[in-house]
């Protein structure tokens, strides 16, 4: 255990580290929106359309995207009355940055790598379902519509046309009409797409630490950031627990989606926050502090766990 963190703390040490020093001056919001891009469109698809065409698929797949789905919104329904009765004080740009980053955890850059350190490369379908089955269309669903109520900018919300435009959800559903229909991967293919694939995760943490926002902290802004720690590190888990233990999830399934869900904030919301106007800031301080704090956490859930 505390050589798996170990490892994924350095990597994501390492793009910290690009950002404080910038190496032959490439800032790292440059270089992190290169090496994202380059896992979003390519690298990602192809790991997607590796594990879900050769991965069983049946009821465990729709509860784990129950889970999932049931985690986001009970998190997201409770950060909203948090924010709407306890701190009426934060702005509708700061609350609603604030209700994202306690809704949405980072389950594709940071839980496939924990889960395929923690429980094995089979492990990588829970995070993948976890993420493309249930956070991703709910996040470019109600996540925009909620954006688009929250942020001071006029930006038309357009839900389907920004699910369509989602290379890894392509993917996934390329995945999962191969492995119904029984088509075997060609040896070549499945070559090809694991050299591709095995990029994915020291690329993920290194853009993650890119993206961390120290400078942002500020310490009088700690209550408003509560919520969303005890909400994402805490609450969510709490949930998955209880949605997965009684609708059937056992073993690596059960233990992979109670990890996905103390997983910290998701890096992608930011995309959100800029494009509708909500506070950047805020939503970055979120991110870097429950990963911060998840690197301690997700180690006493897992040991809990077993």
């Amino acid at each position: 255990m505390f050589d798996v963190f170990t490892q994924m703390a350095a990597l994501i040490a390492s793009g910290v580290a690009w950002r404080i020093w910038k190496p032959m001056g490439i800032h790292a919001d440059t270089s992190r929106q290169s090496l994202t891009s380059l896992v979003y469109v390519l690298l990602l698809p192809a790991l997607v359309l590796d594990v879900l065409w050769n991965s069983p698929l049946g009821m465990d797949s729709i509860r784990i995207s129950a889970t999932a789905a049931s985690g986001v919104l009970v998190g997201m329904l409770l950060a909203w009355l948090t924010y709407r009765s306890v701190f009426k004080q934060a702005s509708k740009p700061t609350a609603g940055a604030l209700i994202l980053a306690a809704a949405f955890p980072n389950a594709t850059y940071m839980g496939l790598p924990v889960l395929e350190q923690l429980l094995g490369p089979e492990a990588r379908t829970v995070a993948i379902q976890y993420d493309l089955f249930a956070c991703t269309p709910i996040l470019l669903s109600i996540g925009i519509l909620v954006a688009a109520a929250y942020g001071d900018q006029n930006e038309k919300a357009s839900p389907i046309a920004t699910l369509v435009k989602v290379p890894p959800l392509w993917a996934a559903i390329l995945a999962i009409g191969l492995n119904l229909g029984g088509v075997p991967m060609p040896e070549w293919l499945d070559e090809w797409l694991g050299m591709l694939g095995i990029a994915v995760i020291p690329l993920m943490l290194i853009s993650l630490g890119m993206s961390l926002q120290w400078s942002v902290w500020k310490p009088n802004t700690l209550p408003l950031l509560m919520p969303v720690i005890i909400l994402q590190l805490g609450v969510m888990p709490l949930v998955a627990t209880l949605v997965a233990s009684n609708i059937g999830l056992e073993g690596i399934n059960l233990t992979g989606v109670i990890l996905e869900a103390s997983l910290p904030s998701m890096v992608l919301g930011l995309v959100l926050c800029d494009r509708y106007g909500l506070h950047t800031g805020f939503y970055a301080m979120a991110v870097t502090i429950t990963t911060g704090i998840s690197l301690f956490t997700i180690p006493l859930w897992f040991n809990w766990l077993s």
